[in-house]
């Protein structure tokens, strides 16, 4: 039980006393005590150092014993007794301070008597035959002035009647109010200023004083109903109450106290029921008593309740949880005193007192700290934490702390019981957010590696995940996991000898959680053998189904942590964020503690190292956890940034023979040369048995290779060799895939390594490059001419639809690249081959580029022999030639003779030279050019031309060429009359439109056109009457101010270009 209290006999009564305690008033350092002989005795309590020391003697639950020794000051003394106070037995008192009055209640009258010489003043003879009465005072704003003031009142219970008086400022009102009630009251209990609660056998009744309205207050069960029927429990016509009728019509009374922020509690018999000041039942279930009070009470943070005379028992409950935390005996204890709330403070804990008929117990609070701690000592977390919500902030020690530390012992507690779900979501809830640490330390090995301080009976952990292929413990020694797969492989364990070679090579000294034991540090945690152990209950291993379970909570609970990291600690770097990154300074480090289990120092550096070490922790505990519970999602964890041990991820991953994952995680970890030399053993093996379906062929090594940077171009190439030479369609993918790592490789080196593995593969880089990026390197010209010319020279299938689509590739690239100008000529024509027939076009070709015309004609002519070619690249680069000329007029005119003596021989005149005076040892050849005159007659200068004619040659066989010329020079004249007359008519029907207007109705008008221009018109730019102006008419009889008309029209002020926009009046 907790010790909450603490009771002190303070006034005893001596044997040979006849008299009795009736009723006792504390205040300040003053005890009066009102005996049943009608004396009232005055004390002075002193204070002693037990008390002053906040109860930190060891609290006894038995009763208590006489102030022992002499040394020790006495507890009270007595400082007079008024004899003749009353002439009957006391038993009431109460004060009202501002008034300095003491009221009594006594003889079946209640009376006043001043506070100091406690001389009776008055007796009020209104209160005759009273039952009980309650005092109060309260500082109350005046509804006038508005300026707060003390008003003191004073209810007195007359069978049915409510009597109320009240004081002023210490001023008594002569007016009384009385209020009738349907049956007799038996307590009064002030629930505010203004409302009082009046206990009656039916039930219970809240009076409004101001208002002088009465309301029943309803609730579940016994408590309620309507005012006189007597139908519940607490009314006493149930089966319950027939008992009492038959022991003598006894009724218990009808109990109500007060308690904090403004609830209060009705009690009777066994029934309780908790509502607000103004009388509204509040959702809480009754208070659990074995047996009815006598009385009740409140002592800050308590809910109190005193047994019959006859079991003496004080009762100290929860009030939220409503737990019996405490029993005091008190012997024959009859009644309860507490000081008002004017008197005391709510939370001092202290100066309430019980008393007997014969000895008076002052009860002492113990120091809260204490409480606490004594609840958690005794494993009752909810309790403490429900007092530590209760307490004010200033009663306690760091009580946020605190607070958080009992519900993370709870939720250890919780998991204890195999409780995980409920315990993990204790960890995560807001306002603990557990270290991680402390967490994964309730784990087994297989999780927690060596920061687990369960003591497991069994190395080994059954599951019942069928995708582990292995044994997911990881604790054992390398020879014991050697032994276990070199049993497994000789029952046919489908993990291959080649990854089998490879887990070998991948074996540590130590276990895999060896990487946990740096963490060990964080709080100082010891990893021997004789650190300590949580022991599971009744010893059971937490193995299995349980494990799994346990496993699953603790899923959530990482997550959630590595969510909280990323606040602090950036993934991607490994470095600490700025503090402004995370709000406030005091969030930001609260948050940040939760995160360690012990404080780290100031510098920057060392709580960078704890939260790395912390979220190595994290993921290295999760990535476990994955593996036993749900190892499909460990490939997502690794797929992000992460800071996993790669040592423990890459044993755990190569046991279970997840490879695909294991990639995953290299790759998160930028350890690109493991993952490439794994993917390469599995992509190249031949035995499809043995190697997993997603990591066979290149497929998987192409896109892991497409990912990486172009700073890693070594490595890059030294991994891509194997799948060019597998499948080179899909290895080049590496180097044409629409990626900016693809696009943004050194292209110098990639063609050097293509060039090397096979030159087709190099030209189609190059062709990628030059025609899909459009880079226009020389170099990459020139090597992709190269290249082209190399293919064609050694293949031997030239009469090939391959062969003669790569020449026209090779001509089509020379034609395309001269007009960027990319490509050295001279080195172009070097490579080609003079004499090979097959090369003739391409000669021409980068002739033709060079600007060597006649050569690259004397190709077609002489060479290849084909006139057709020869015409139509003279068509071709008179187009080009011509292509600046001024008007198409002048672009059909034949040559005249005007032109002759200086005109530059065109295209035509040397393709037709080249025909009739052909160099040595050719022949004229009169054919082609007697057909090129007829033809392109016109285009050639009539001069210069029948130069070329030898006089022997008929006439007649000119005739079509002079026809073509006599043709081509009507033309121009005919076309010239033509173009003329059109813009004779042109200019004709421009000015008629001008003068006459289109003739449309609604349209232009013209010149001719009219526009009225009335006082109400206005401008359409600045809105303003035209009146007199100079104005301007818009082509759509708008009419502007001249002024406006600029902006009317967009156009810069000045010029003609108004004029001719509108006219001006």
């Amino acid at each position: 039980m907790l010790s909450a209290f603490t009771a002190r006999p303070i006034v005893e009564l001596r044997q040979r006393d006849k008299f009795k305690i009736e009723s006792i008033l504390a205040y300040g350092d003053r005890l009066l005590v009102g005996l049943s002989t009608g004396s009232l005795r005055i004390y002075r309590v002193n204070e002693i150092p037990e008390e002053k020391q906040n109860g930190s003697a060891k609290p006894d639950d038995k009763s208590p014993s006489r102030p022992s020794s002499s040394s020790t000051p006495k507890p009270v003394d007595l400082l007079r007794e008024v004899e003749k106070f009353s002439t009957r037995a006391v038993e009431q008192l109460a004060i009202l301070k501002e008034a300095n009055i003491l009221i009594s209640l006594s003889n079946s009258y209640v009376s006043i008597h001043d506070l100091q010489s406690y001389t009776l003043q008055e007796q009020l003879a209104k209160t005759k035959s009273v039952t009980t009465f309650a005092v109060t005072s309260n500082i109350v704003k005046d509804s006038a002035t508005g300026i707060p003031e003390i008003i003191s009142r004073l209810a007195v219970a007359v069978k049915r009647r409510l009597i109320l008086w009240s004081w002023h400022e210490s001023e008594l009102e002569q007016d009384t109010v009385e209020i009738t009630l349907p049956e007799s009251i038996k307590t009064l209990t002030w629930a505010s200023a203004t409302k009082i609660i009046c206990g009656m056998n039916a039930g219970y009744v809240i009076v409004d004083v101001t208002t002088q309205e009465a309301e029943e207050i309803v609730g579940p069960g016994a408590i309620g109903g309507a005012a006189g029927a007597q139908g519940s429990r607490f009314g006493g016509l149930g089966s319950a109450s027939m008992g009492y009728m038959g022991l003598g019509s006894y009724m218990p009374n009808p109990l109500a106290t007060k308690l904090a922020d403004g609830e209060m509690l009705l009690a009777k018999d066994i029934n309780s029921l908790f509502i607000t000041s103004e009388g509204k039942p509040l959702e809480k279930r009754q208070i659990p008593w074995q047996q009815a009070p006598d009385a009740i009470g409140y002592s800050y943070p308590y809910i109190l309740a005193l047994q019959s005379p006859s079991q003496g028992t004080l009762e100290v409950r929860n009030p939220d949880t409503l737990s019996l935390l405490q029993s005091i005996a008190l012997p024959n204890a009859k009644q309860l005193h507490f000081p008002p709330p004017t008197v005391s403070l709510a939370h001092a804990g202290k100066g309430f007192h019980v008393a007997s008929e014969r000895v008076i117990w002052r009860m002492g609070a113990t120091n809260y700290d204490t409480q606490v701690d004594e609840l958690v000592e005794k494993g009752k977390y909810d309790e403490a934490i429900s007092l530590l919500n209760m307490l004010e902030d200033a009663l306690l020690k760091n009580k946020v702390e605190r607070l958080r530390e009992i519900k993370i012992q709870k939720a250890q507690a919780l998991f204890d019981e195999r409780k995980y779900r409920d315990a993990v979501d204790i960890f995560m809830e807001q306002d603990v957010q557990a270290p991680p640490e402390r967490v994964i330390k309730l784990y087994p090995r297989v999780i927690a590696g060596d920061l687990s301080t369960i003591e497991e009976r069994h190395p080994d952990v059954e599951t019942d995940n069928e995708d582990s292929k292995a044994g997911t413990n990881g604790d054992a020694g390398p020879i014991a996991e050697e032994k276990q797969g070199e049993a497994k492989q000789d029952v046919g364990s489908p993990k291959p000898a080649a990854i089998n070679k490879l887990l070998k090579t991948h074996q540590k000294a130590l276990s895999d959680t060896s990487s946990i034991r740096s963490f060990m540090r964080l709080d100082g945690g010891d990893s021997s053998d004789t650190a300590s152990t949580r022991a599971r209950p009744d010893d059971a291993p937490l193995e299995g189904k349980d494990l799994i379970t346990a496993a699953l909570a603790l899923n959530d609970f990482l997550v959630q942590a590595r969510n909280r990291m990323k606040e602090f600690l950036d993934a991607d770097t490994g470095k600490m964020k700025a503090r402004t990154q995370n709000g406030h300074n005091g969030n930001f480090e609260h948050a940040f503690a939760s995160l360690l289990t012990t404080p780290a120092s100031d510098a920057e550096k060392d709580r960078e190292i704890k939260l790395r070490d912390t979220a190595k922790l994290i993921d290295t505990t999760l990535f476990r956890s994955y593996m036993l519970a749900k190892p499909q999602l460990a490939g997502a964890l690794f797929r992000i940034p992460n800071f996993c041990d790669p040592d423990v991820v890459n044993e755990k991953l190569l046991e279970t023979g997840r490879y695909s994952e294991l990639v995953d995680f290299f790759h998160g970890k930028k350890l690109h040369r493991p993952a490439l030399e794994l993917l390469k053993r599995f992509g190249m093996s031949k035995d499809a048995n043995e190697t997993p379906a997603t990591l066979q062929g290149p497929q998987r090594t192409v896109g892991y290779l497409q990912n990486l940077p172009p700073e890693m171009i070594d490595l890059i190439l030294e991994f891509a060799e194997w799948p060019l030479r597998a499948d080179p369609t899909l290895g080049m993918e590496i180097f044409l895939a629409d990626t900016e790592n693809a696009e943004t490789l050194p292209r110098d080196r990639v063609v050097n390594f293509l060039q090397g593995i096979d030159a087709k593969l190099a030209v189609k880089y190059l062709e990628h490059v030059i025609n899909e990026l459009n880079d226009l390197n020389p170099e990459y010209h020139n090597r992709l001419i190269e290249a082209y010319i190399q293919e064609l020279r050694s293949r031997e299938d030239r009469d090939s639809e391959g062969w003669r689509g790569l020449m026209e590739r090779l001509i089509s690239f020379l034609k395309t690249s001269d007009e960027t100008k990319s490509h050295s000529l001279s080195k172009a024509f070097g490579l080609i081959p003079k004499d090979d027939p097959y090369f003739y076009v391409a000669q021409a070709v980068v002739l033709s580029n060079m600007g060597q015309h006649k050569q690259a004609l004397e190709i077609y002519v002489f060479k290849l022999k084909d006139y057709s070619k020869a015409e139509e690249y003279c068509n071709r680069t008179h187009l080009t030639q011509d292509s600046a000329v001024a008007s198409p007029i002048q672009s059909r005119r034949g040559s005249t003779s005007q032109d002759d003596e200086d005109a530059v021989p065109s295209i035509y005149h040397t393709l037709l030279s080249l025909y009739l005076t052909p160099p040595q040892p050719h022949q004229p050849n009169w054919p082609p050019a007697l057909d090129l005159l007829s033809k392109h007659g016109s285009r050639l200068p009539a001069s210069s031309t029948l130069n070329l004619i030898p006089a022997t040659l008929p006439v007649a066989e000119l005739e079509s060429y002079f026809r073509g010329r006599i043709r081509a020079a009507n033309s121009i004249v005919n076309e010239s009359k033509v173009v003329s007359g059109l813009r004779k008519s042109e200019v004709v029907s421009t000015q008629a439109v001008l003068l006459l207007g289109d003739g449309i109705p609604g349209s232009n008008g013209g010149r001719n056109r009219r526009v009225v221009v009335s006082e109400e018109r206005v401008c359409g730019v600045c809105h303003k009457r035209l009146g007199g102006t100079v104005f301007a008419v818009l082509p759509d009889n708008g009419v502007v101010h001249y002024g406006c008309l600029n902006r009317a029209n967009g156009r810069s002020p000045g010029g003609m270009e108004s004029l001719k926009a509108a006219q001006w009046r």
